[in-house]
């Protein structure tokens, strides 16, 4: 008799109390369950079933049996449907973290043509500034930009972003440009205050060492739309991302502050959840969006 047939009526069995009732959440008669938990108890050599006229219950070793055995069909039952959804259709509710700046600007303008091309997908899209933990929080994929600090969730590079310290030409009109990372002390800088580092910027010197700028600013705000408006008005010298800041130094209205300086490059990745199966959902939305930017970046947005 098959392995798991025997497995499945001994647990049936355990589960609903009885034979009369396991055979009838089995489908089968009741003497077939009978002999496959007979079966059963004879290849392994002992008495899994206490069995009395008026009820049936786990012996010791049966119990013991029975939490292994339940584990194994589990595993085998979301096999089963691991299969069946891999060849089906992508679908159901696909909930997304991303940055508020990315998600307003990049991610909102291809929704339409991900759900026209995937009907049968729902989309929760949360804009939030801050790294949420996909799995506690319920979240299947997350956009994130820069250095990942997570390493035990899955993640594939869909683009790059450069990343440099700009300002508007009237600010540079009223204050000077700096020429050098040091002179960044005497201008007035616009921090982005949700950093986990504070109001402080990693800068490339020309010479390749790694500086930090630790400058208190005119204007702090968590939002790099806003700190984008703020510049461009001529209130200071922010550090944004290209995907931010390409349209307004297209037409003129904000300038590299110091262009000496090397370009800061960061990677934007779709991070997901650990594991060998990506749902198809998951799976579907990141070819979609890895094909939707294949022309972005670093500096092309």
């Amino acid at each position: 008799m098959d392995r798991l047939t025997e497995m499945e009526a001994f647990a049936t069995v355990v589960d609903q109390g009885g034979f009369t009732d396991a055979a009838k959440k089995m489908g089968i008669s009741k003497s077939a369950v009978s002999k496959h938990v007979s079966s059963l108890e004879a290849r392994l050599g002992a008495r899994l079933l206490n069995r009395t006229t008026r009820r049936v219950s786990p012996t010791e070793i049966g119990l013991a049996y029975y939490d292994r055995a339940r584990r194994v069909l589990n595993d085998a039952g979301e096999a089963d449907a691991l299969v069946t959804s891999m060849q089906s259709a992508p679908s159901g509710l696909l909930r997304i973290s991303v940055a508020t700046d990315f998600g307003v600007n990049h991610l909102s303008p291809v929704l339409g043509e991900f759900l026209a091309e995937f009907p049968d997908i729902t989309v929760n899209m949360v804009l939030n500034n801050r790294f949420v933990e996909l799995i506690s929080e319920g979240f299947d994929m997350a956009i994130r930009i820069g250095e990942l600090e997570d390493s035990t969730l899955r993640a594939r590079k869909l683009t790059e972003t450069t990343k440099r310290m700009i300002a508007s030409p009237s600010y540079f009109q009223k204050f000077g440009r700096p020429s050098r990372i040091d002179d960044l002390n005497e201008h007035k800088l616009l921090h982005y205050s949700n950093q986990s580092s504070g109001n402080v910027w990693k800068v490339t010197a020309p010479s390749g060492e790694k500086r930090q700028i630790r400058t208190a600013g005119w204007l702090s705000v968590n939002d790099g739309q806003s700190l984008l408006n703020a510049c461009i008005a001529g209130l200071g010298i922010a550090y944004l991302p290209s995907y931010l800041y390409a349209d307004a130094m297209k037409q003129g209205l904000v300038e590299d502050a110091i262009p000496d300086l090397p370009v800061e490059t960061q990677g934007i990745y779709a991070v997901y959840p650990p594991g060998r199966f990506t749902q198809p959902k998951v799976r579907a939305f990141i070819d979609f969006l890895a094909h939707a930017f294949a022309d972005k970046g670093p500096q092309d947005w």
